[in-house]
C-alpha cells in the first residue's frame, strides 16, 4: 500500500482528503510495527546482563533504526513536494473561501505528517536539542503557522496539537510546555463549542 501510495504522490497534483489519509495510514503501517520493535528491544536491552546477548541485541535494534530511518527519508521525500504544492495552492486568492479552507487543510496536515515522522527519527537520535529534533519542531509550528482560519474545534488542529503534545512530552521532555499547550487548547476549543452545529460535534 505504502508504494502505491508513493507512486501516487510521484503523479504529482493535489492530494484529495481520501488520498492523503491513504498516505498516512500506509506508512503508519510501516512504521508502527518497526517503532513498537524497538521500544520492545530497547526494553529488554535494559533487563539483560548477558554480554553475549547484548551483543546480539545492539545489532538487531542498529538494524530496526535503519529501517525506521529509511522510512521516514522516505516519507520526507514525498512530503517536501506535497508541501511545496499545497502551499502554492494556498497562497493563491482566485479561490471561493470552502476551497481555500480545504487546501488550508491540506497544507496542515502535510506539514503535520512531516513533523510526526521527523518525531519518529528524533526518538532515535534520543538527544532533546537534536538536529532531527528542530527540525520536528520545526514543522510543528510551521503547521500551527499554516492554519491560522481553521477553528480550535477543526480536527486537524485537535489532531496537530495532541502530536505535538506527544513531541514537547517524548523528545523535548518538557512536561511544563506539554501543560501550556494542552490549557491552551483545551480552552480554545471550549470557546468554540456554541458556535458548532450538530454535524460537527459527529466528527
Amino acid at each position: 500500500m505504502a508504494a502505491f501510495m508513493k507512486e501516487v504522490c510521484d503523479m504529482g497534483g493535489m492530494l484529495q482528503q481520501e488520498e492523503r489519509n491513504l498516505l498516512s495510514v500506509a506508512y503508519k503501517n510501516v512504521i508502527g510495527p518497526l517503532r513498537r520493535a524497538l521500544r520492545i528491544t530497547n526494553s529488554v536491552q535494559q533487563k539483560t546482563a548477558d554480554e553475549r546477548k547484548l551483543k546480539t541485541i545492539a545489532e538487531y535494534k542498529k538494524g530496526l533504526e535503519g529501517k525506521i530511518k529509511q522510512v521516514c527519508d522516505e516519507v520526507q521525500e514525498i512530503l517536501i513536494q506535497l508541501i511545496k504544492g499545497a502551499k502554492v495552492e494556498a497562497d493563491k486568492s482566485a479561490y471561493d473561501r470552502e476551497t481555500a479552507e480545504k487546501l488550508e487543510e491540506s497544507h496542515v496536515f502535510f506539514l503535520k505528517m512531516q513533523g510526526d515522522y521527523y518525531r519518529y527519527e528524533a526518538e532515535i537520535e534520543e538527544k532533546i536539542n537534536g538536529p532531527v529534533a528542530d527540525k520536528a519542531l520545526n514543522s510543528y509550528n510551521s503547521a500551527i503557522d499554516a492554519g491560522p482560519t481553521l477553528k480550535p474545534t477543526h480536527p486537524m488542529r485537535l489532531g496537530l496539537a495532541l502530536n505535538f503534545l506527544t513531541f514537547y512530552y517524548e523528545i523535548m521532555n518538557n512536561p511544563e510546555k506539554v501543560c501550556e499547550l494542552a490549557i491552551n487548547a483545551f480552552n480554545g476549543a471550549i470557546a468554540e463549542l456554541d458556535t458548532l452545529n450538530e454535524d460537527s460535534y459527529n466528527l
